[in-house]
């Protein structure tokens, strides 16, 4: 399993947590022909330093060819992945060599350097582009990842990662065990440094980081990979390299008051080769256009870039539908008004970024979910620990939005309860106007109101006289006296 603990200063950290399984298939629709950008520039760290550093106590093994080597591009939607070998300068470059930073910026985390599976709250100097969703903070954990969720739970594992090296790792065991990061305003390394597994010792320590620049690319770095990944036992913690991404969609149950589900779709996931990850190898991620960038409907639904990109009005958005604002997208009715791609008049148009035109075949992805309850008392977490994944891939995703009954009916319940407001209020605003007129012509009889009510009264008064010296300066004590063609007859006014 998967467990995490969390340090008890995050805030609005999701205690028990129920996991559903669910199994189903979906299939991306992208264009065969789409444009994307791949930068070939190498990572720049922003450093002084010319020297890479970090490798000195590394020498290669003789007999082999130093030769470059640099795996094919793979496209995975969202990113294109480039490997480097251990005998590729570039995997050098790419490395960052903590030691040699400021010694004021680099942070050792005191609790991630000495408990297992913790994890911990980093804010950031920059905004990260993550799947075209800009983050200001994430969630280190000592299991050898980066956890990008809002919605904090202890399934850290499950999706919405950044992970060089997930693992079973266990800073506690070992001394010499750390776990720092270096933030210089432009680029985020965490790094874990000489950490061991929990469940195997003796299989050394590893080292290895993690890079996130501002420009949206993300860098995997290794240092010290003692045996092939491929070796790690995934009994008791899931093993996993690459990225992942999901958005989350709140139920809530009518059966039930003050409860809500969430349930937490994977929409994508990266996962590299574990094969290709070595001492001294690198990987370095580019992040590909997406629908989130166009600010404008006409850029939007003319952008060939992989994407069935939609623009919603109503939220002036642009979006395939698959993102962390899913559920404000279903809401707000978009995937209906997305059906009819005709722009208002007088929209400026962009022009299309010059991207290089490439083609890719559709891939299959699956749609994992992960789903909590949260009620307003305790609830239990599940007797069984889950399985290595920690969730099962989801049953009831369609591509028209997610579960869109329970918004209908929130929405039908909200149009009720305002139409009871509303009506309310007017019955209390009628019986307030008629008392202040009660009061008004109560205390001003001879105003034209009062005068108005009195000529078509139901039946005759009688005559009143006033009576001097009764103590109300305007009407005061009376008897009748006689009536005389429905006029109020008195000896003296």
């Amino acid at each position: 399993g998967g467990f995490y603990e969390v340090v008890q200063s995050f805030p609005q950290v999701e205690e028990n947590v129920q996991v559903d399984s669910h199994i189903n298939s979906h299939r991306w629709k992208r264009h065969s022909e789409f444009l994307k950008s791949v930068d070939t520039n190498r990572a720049s760290m922003g450093q002084d330093s010319s020297e890479p550093g970090g490798f000195t106590d590394l020498l290669l093994e003789e007999g082999h060819d130093n030769a470059t080597q640099i795996e094919e591009d793979t496209d995975h939607n969202y990113y294109t992945s480039r490997t480097y070998g251990p005998y590729d300068s570039t995997s050098r470059d790419l490395w960052v060599n903590i030691d040699q930073m400021e010694k004021d910026k680099v942070k050792i985390h005191g609790i991630l350097s000495n408990t297992h599976r913790q994890a911990a709250r980093v804010n950031l100097s920059f905004d990260f582009p993550f799947y075209g969703h800009f983050l200001r903070e994430i969630t280190v954990a000592t299991g050898g990842f980066i956890y990008t969720g809002e919605v904090v739970h202890r399934m850290l594992t499950a999706t919405q990662y950044i992970a060089p090296l997930m693992a079973n790792f266990d800073p506690s065991v070992s001394r010499n065990s750390t776990v720092r990061y270096f933030d210089n305003g432009t680029a985020l390394v965490v790094q874990w440094d000489h950490v061991h597994l929990q469940d195997n010792y003796n299989l050394g320590s590893f080292t290895f980081q993690a890079t996130l620049l501002n420009d949206g690319r993300i860098i995997f770095g290794y240092k010290e990979i003692p045996v092939s990944v491929t070796q790690i036992s995934s009994t008791n913690h899931p093993v996993k390299v690459g990225l992942s991404d999901a958005f989350v969609v709140v139920h809530r149950i009518q059966q039930i008051p003050n409860v809500r589900r969430r349930t937490i779709y994977e929409y994508h996931r990266v996962e590299l080769q574990m094969s290709k990850i070595t001492n001294l190898s690198a990987v370095e991620m580019i992040p590909l256009p997406t629908c989130l960038q166009f600010n404008s409907c006409g850029p939007c639904v003319t952008a060939q870039i992989g994407f069935n990109c939609s623009w919603c009005s109503k939220l002036q958005r642009c979006s395939s539908g698959f993102d962390r604002h899913r559920q404000d997208w279903v809401d707000s009715g978009c995937p209906e008004e997305s059906k009819d791609k005709i722009c208002e008049k007088n929209v400026e148009e962009m022009e299309t970024p010059p991207y290089s035109t490439t083609t890719s075949q559709p891939t299959t992805t699956r749609f994992r979910v992960l789903t909590t309850t949260r009620a307003s008392t305790t609830s239990h977490l599940p007797t069984s620990l889950p399985t290595e994944d920690d969730t099962k891939i989801a049953l009831h995703l369609k591509d028209n939005g997610a579960s869109t009954d329970d918004s209908a009916a929130e929405k039908k319940g909200g149009t009720l309860h305002a139409g009871l407001i509303v009506g309310i209020l007017i019955l209390v605003l009628v019986v307030a106007a008629a008392i202040l007129v009660t009061v008004y012509m109560y205390h001003h009889p001879t105003s034209a109101a009062s005068l108005f009510f009195i000529e078509r009264r139901p039946s005759r008064w009688p005559a009143m006289k006033f009576r001097r010296g009764s103590g109300h300066p305007a009407y005061a004590e009376v008897e009748p006296v006689g009536e005389k063609e429905g006029f109020i007859v008195s000896e003296q006014c």
